[in-house]
């Protein structure tokens, strides 16, 4: 702004030219009445001569006091307005510095050449708890912010630095003890000041209370490290990945190299490979239906399904999860955990659940369930299968003769040297004691009629150790039955087939042979 005006200068500017009238008038009425003296002769002349020598000098001096006037007022009139601009400016400022100074939400606060504050806004006075009045004009504030002495010293290096160097400061955070005693962080943006001659005068510092957010930080930072920790110790892969035909990964925890052989950067946004290719394409429907049908309920869904490692290794997974959606795209999370020992017990347990102990054959539960499932599938597809009933002849004489474990030792021969001489889809069960049962799907009762008598001259031109170094010929006798020709359910099967080989056992005792027989109804 323009320097105002000294109040004497008017005063100053009136008296000279006052004085310069008087001179000029002065000297003119000498001069002019001593020159019309002597030019003019007689009273009468000289007194005209002196009246109009006076009114051009009135006319004149008159003329030159308007145009002298009118400069000086323009003069004072554009004064005048520059003062009132000045005042205006002088107003605007005092409002802004109250407007945006004072009432703004960060801490402003500028100090001179020796750190001393000159400026402390109402912020600063809310964040730290001390008045302005406290503070101003002394350096005493930062031994009651910084009282740790050696952090201090750091926090003046950072402010010489500014001072002396021009160094400008961003973002840097210094945590400073207010009033109460709460420590709060505070994060400075900080540059040198300088007045019209380019002379620096101190500094200006705007400081954002952060405390929150760096506590929000870290927070956040804790959690996040907890959810690592947390995911990386689960038993299974977790994932994110979109609702599309590849499942496309988002995100899979580091589990996923034990389980799939696959890192995560080759899993992620299918960069190496897709998920879905590694699922075995038997279980891709199945797992697609159930997948849909839990989204379409609203419900998590929970599927078994086999993939293929990178290795070429088979692996069952357990997979567990739901659809939700983020920024209104919906995806699938969730866990997929590898059950595959599971499914190895469960299948031992299985197989020991229908399993004979002795002869390894199966046992007499599991051959009522086949059975079951072999009658229903003949029945919806018009087949026909055939059931034998064998018995071995005379097996008590053995368990007498020898004891109890050469008879378990010739069952066990006998039963696989049948069960080697079956196809692999027959199916061989101990029924109980020395009676083997035998299922012969898509064989007519002339097939299985057939299959019986080889089965008969199998054994009977068969040798069996009993222990002890003795050697035996066994005889069987075999009954035949088949559906549905002599009979439409389990029950009635079984009773026909039993039947038969009772009739068969009692044509062979009638007979008195040692060979066996096979009968039919």
């Amino acid at each position: 702004m323009d320097k105002p005006a000294s109040p004497a200068t008017p005063a100053r500017r009136a008296a000279r030219m006052t004085f310069c009238y008087a001179l000029v008038a002065s000297v003119w009425i000498i001069v002019s009445d001593w020159w019309l003296g002597g030019r003019v002769a007689g009273t009468s002349w000289l007194t005209q001569a002196q009246s109009v020598k006076g009114l051009g000098f009135v006319a004149v001096t008159s003329a030159a006091l308007f145009f002298l006037l009118k400069r000086e007022w323009k003069a004072d009139a554009a004064l005048l307005q520059r003062n009132q601009q000045q005042r205006a400016e002088l107003h605007a400022l005092s409002q802004f510095r109250a407007s945006v100074i004072e009432s703004a939400h960060v801490w402003i606060n500028g100090l001179d050449r020796e750190a001393r504050v000159t400026l402390w806004n109402d912020a600063a006075e809310r964040i730290t708890g001390y008045r302005r009045d406290e503070v101003l004009g002394s350096d005493r504030i930062w031994q009651l912010l910084y009282p740790d002495p050696c952090y201090r010293r750091r926090i003046a290096c950072e402010v010489e630095q500014i001072l002396c160097d021009g160094a400008e400061v961003q973002d840097f955070e210094t945590t400073i003890r207010t009033r109460n005693g709460e420590d709060k962080v505070i994060a400075w943006d900080s540059r040198q000041i300088a007045d019209e001659n380019g002379c620096v005068v101190g500094s200006v510092a705007i400081g954002r209370d952060v405390t929150a957010r760096r506590a929000a930080e870290q927070a956040l930072f804790k959690r996040e490290r907890e959810l690592t920790t947390l995911i990386a110790n689960l038993p299974g892969m977790a994932y994110r990945c979109l609702n599309d035909t590849q499942w496309t990964m988002r995100f899979v925890s580091s589990a996923c190299l034990a389980l799939t052989g696959y890192r995560e950067e080759e899993l992620v946004d299918s960069r190496l490979v897709a998920w879905a290719s590694l699922v075995l394409p038997e279980d891709m429907d199945r797992l697609r239906a159930e997948v849909e049908r839990a989204i379409e309920e609203g419900k998590p869904f929970a599927v078994e399904y086999q993939l293929r490692k990178r290795s070429g290794e088979l692996v069952w997974c357990w997979e567990q999860g739901r659809e939700v959606k983020i920024d209104g795209e919906p995806f699938l999370e969730g866990i997929i955990v590898d059950i595959t020992e599971r499914k190895r017990m469960e299948q031992e347990l299985e197989l020991m659940a229908g399993q004979d102990a002795l002869t390894g054959l199966l046992n007499r539960r599991a051959f009522n369930r086949i059975l079951q499932d072999e009658i229903a599938r003949a029945t919806r597809y018009n087949r026909s299968f055939s059931l034998l009933w064998l018995d071995l002849n005379h097996f008590k004489t053995i368990n007498d003769s020898y004891g109890h474990l050469a008879g378990d030792a010739v069952l066990r021969q006998v039963s696989q040297l049948i069960k080697d001489s079956l196809r692999k889809v027959d199916c061989i069960a101990r029924y109980g004691g020395d009676e083997l049962t035998i299922i012969l799907p898509e064989m007519s009762f002339e097939a299985g009629r057939e299959t019986a008598n080889r089965i008969e001259n199998l054994v009977a031109s068969s040798r069996f150790d009993v222990l002890n170094g003795h050697i035996l010929s066994l005889t069987l006798s075999i009954g035949v039955a088949a559906f549905p020709e002599h009979g439409q359910g389990a029950m009635e099967l079984c009773d026909a087939a039993d039947r038969a080989m009772y009739q068969a056992k009692k044509e062979s005792a009638d007979a008195g042979a040692n060979r066996g027989r096979v009968d039919r109804l």
